[in-house]
C-alpha cells in the first residue's frame, strides 16, 4: 500500500467547505488540475464523477461514502490498483478545524505503482487545499 496525507488548518465552517465539495461541477474553480469535470446525479454515496486533468485522459471516480458536513471518500480503479481518496473536515478547538485528504492506493503491484503515480496525483494538494480554504472564506 502507498498512502499520503496532507491538511491544513482553518477558521472556515464546515459547511462553508461542504458546499465546495459538493458542488461539484465548479471543483474547477479552485483545482487547477481539473480541465473538465461531470457528475451523474446529486453529490452522495454513489455518485459517478468523471474528472478530466488538462491534457489527460478522462478519469471515473465513484463516491463510496459521504457524510454532509464530515467527510467525503471517492475511489478509481486502474487495472488492479484502487486509489482512495479521503476528504474530511476535523474539529479541532473552538471555531477552527483542519481539512484533510488522505490517498491510499491499494492493490497488486501498489508497493511499486503507488511510489511512481502518487507523487504525481497528490502533488498539488497544498495548493488545491489553500484556494478551496481561500474560496470558502468568501
Amino acid at each position: 500500500m502507498w498512502e499520503y496525507e496532507h491538511s491544513v488548518e482553518t477558521t472556515v465552517t464546515p459547511e462553508a467547505i461542504w458546499r465546495l465539495w459538493a458542488d461539484v461541477e465548479n471543483w474547477g474553480t479552485w483545482n487547477a488540475e481539473i480541465e473538465k469535470i461531470e457528475i451523474d446525479g446529486p453529490f452522495g454515496k454513489g455518485a459517478r464523477i468523471t474528472m478530466t486533468p488538462p491534457g489527460d485522459d478522462p478519469v471515473e471516480l465513484r463516491v463510496t461514502e459521504a457524510v454532509e458536513g464530515e467527510l467525503f471518500v471517492d475511489e478509481a480503479r486502474f487495472g488492479d490498483l484502487l486509489l482512495r481518496t479521503l476528504h474530511r473536515i476535523d474539529p479541532v478547538g473552538r471555531d477552527r478545524v483542519r481539512v484533510v485528504y488522505r490517498m491510499e492506493i491499494t492493490g497488486a503491484d501498489a508497493d511499486e505503482a503507488g511510489p511512481q503515480i502518487g507523487p504525481g496525483i497528490t502533488a498539488d494538494w497544498p495548493d488545491t487545499m489553500a484556494a478551496l480554504i481561500e474560496l470558502a472564506r468568501r
